[in-house]
């Protein structure tokens, strides 16, 4: 049996980062994965192959479409799909590298395998025993499944399948207008497939911001994307090598038939709490399989904590990230905390769509008064040079404090702008606040400044 001061369980954002930041503050640390490259679902199969494609796909449309606008003339534009998927693998490659170079570097030991944890913090892995005083749940989430449809990642694919089609499907039906579902439905629009997107809720991205999610649907649909909101999956079937699905629409209850070269299921995640035998040991789990915690994220087991997907909350990595300091903070005696409130949500399609903080439904829910500031790029100097104006850039304020309530942006480099947004929100500043900062000129985060103008004193120089 080998003893350690810490067992993490998972080599996701919060599974590598815990190991990391635990072994930097002198303890003896063992970080166990199924997977031999660390990384989880978000460098393995997730965010960072879904963005590498978003990014080769958006290039293939510009030379397409935006190139002439420059004064760039392009002979041919022939897609390589197996180069694009090369450059994929090649990203994700040098990444999970990456974290073995620093699992080395801070003597964390990375153990492969399926973990089984029994009682008094005792942890299997196939013929190796271990054991720690604290053990963390960093497992990660898996893609969710609807009864009425299987995936077999031939015809019905999940999000790691459609990362890695060899070739490009006429026709892509995609369950789910949620991140993972329109990123992906975006990625194939751009190469050339007719995608339409099927959604049981009469919105797209409900977390969003209602104005916003509206234009950026109107966006998605002139780039072609195709949707059935209000629409129920009922059934699917296999029929001369394509998808047959059975759809009602829920507004006229009409039900029809569509075909699809492949469809993708993108409904949302599940936290991945099963097979460890928590519940043996008497871990508890809610209703959605979450293991529950308490605020400093130990489970009903004292010494075991849990992290991550596995836990309520966005399953975002760098939420993930995020708790792993924090919990491994609690764990050596430091104030370790995470401020939800400013925890950044970004859909990386084109225009990309970023927010943190409260929404309009939110704050009306609360009967809080706000102030709203909004400002267009289209009104941005920046934006106009680079002949993308699409979006803007909305804040709301408190009526008194002024403080920054919650802050949505729609449009280019809006994943990167938005960090403003979460640093102020932190500190406690106000629309005032940010009105008065100089910002470099001319820059796409003049737009923040002007709509925290028009939020604080509801004007502004160039609106």
């Amino acid at each position: 049996m080998k003893k350690y001061d810490l067992i993490v369980i998972g080599g996701g954002p919060a599974g590598y980062v815990a190991s990391i930041y635990a072994a930097q503050a002198g303890l003896k640390v063992a970080c166990i994965d199924k997977r031999k490259s660390l990384g989880g679902t978000c460098l393995n199969v997730g965010c960072i192959p879904s963005k590498r494609l978003l990014y080769s796909s958006k290039i293939y449309q510009s030379i397409k479409n935006d190139y002439d606008k420059h004064g760039v003339e392009v002979k041919s534009s022939k897609l390589n799909l197996k180069k694009m998927m090369d450059g994929k693998e090649e990203a994700v490659n040098k990444l999970t590298e990456g974290i073995d170079f620093l699992f080395k570097k801070n003597k964390v030991d990375k153990i492969t395998g399926f973990a089984e944890i029994n009682k008094n913090k005792i942890v299997k892995v196939e013929k190796s025993i271990l054991k720690a005083e604290k053990i963390i749940l960093a497992t990660g989430s898996k893609p969710l499944e609807l009864k009425n449809i299987k995936i077999d990642e031939k015809y019905i694919i999940s999000s790691t399948g459609a990362l890695s089609l060899k070739k490009v499907p006429k026709s892509l039906g995609v369950i789910g207008a949620g991140y993972i579902g329109l990123e992906l439905g975006s990625v194939w629009n751009r190469l050339g497939s007719e995608v339409t997107v099927i959604e049981y809720l009469d919105t797209i991205v409900p977390s969003m911001d209602h104005d916003i999610s509206q234009n950026f649907f109107n966006e998605l649909k002139k780039q072609g994307l195709n949707f059935k909101l209000s629409h129920e999956l009922l059934s699917s079937k296999i029929l001369d090598n394509k998808v047959q699905l059975k759809i009602k629409n829920l507004k006229s209850n009409k039900i029809f038939m569509q075909k699809f070269d492949k469809v993708l299921l993108s409904i949302g995640r599940k936290p991945a709490s099963s097979g460890m035998g928590l519940n043996e040991i008497g871990i508890k789990t809610d209703k959605n399989s979450n293991v529950i915690v308490n605020e400093f994220y130990e489970t009903s087991l004292k010494g075991i904590y849990a992290i991550g997907d596995i836990i309520s909350g966005p399953m975002l990595a760098h939420k993930a990230s995020s708790e792993a300091q924090a919990v491994i903070d609690i764990i050596i005696g430091k104030k370790g905390q995470l401020n939800y409130n400013a925890i950044p949500s970004v859909v990386y399609t084109n225009p990309e769509v970023a927010w943190v903080g409260k929404n309009k439904k939110e704050l009306d829910c609360l009967n809080v008064n706000y102030k709203i500031g909004k400002f267009n790029f289209s009104s941005n100097s920046r934006s106009k040079v680079n002949g993308n104006t699409k979006g803007e850039v909305k804040v709301y304020s408190d009526t008194k404090s002024k403080r920054i309530l919650g802050a949505h942006i729609m449009g280019e480099n809006a994943g990167e702008i938005i960090g403003e947004f979460v640093v102020a929100i932190e500190l406690g500043a106000t629309a005032e606040d940010l009105a008065l900062i100089c910002h470099a000129h001319p820059t796409l985060s003049e737009s923040v400044k002007e709509a925290s103008s028009i939020s604080a004193y509801g004007l502004t120089v160039h609106s």
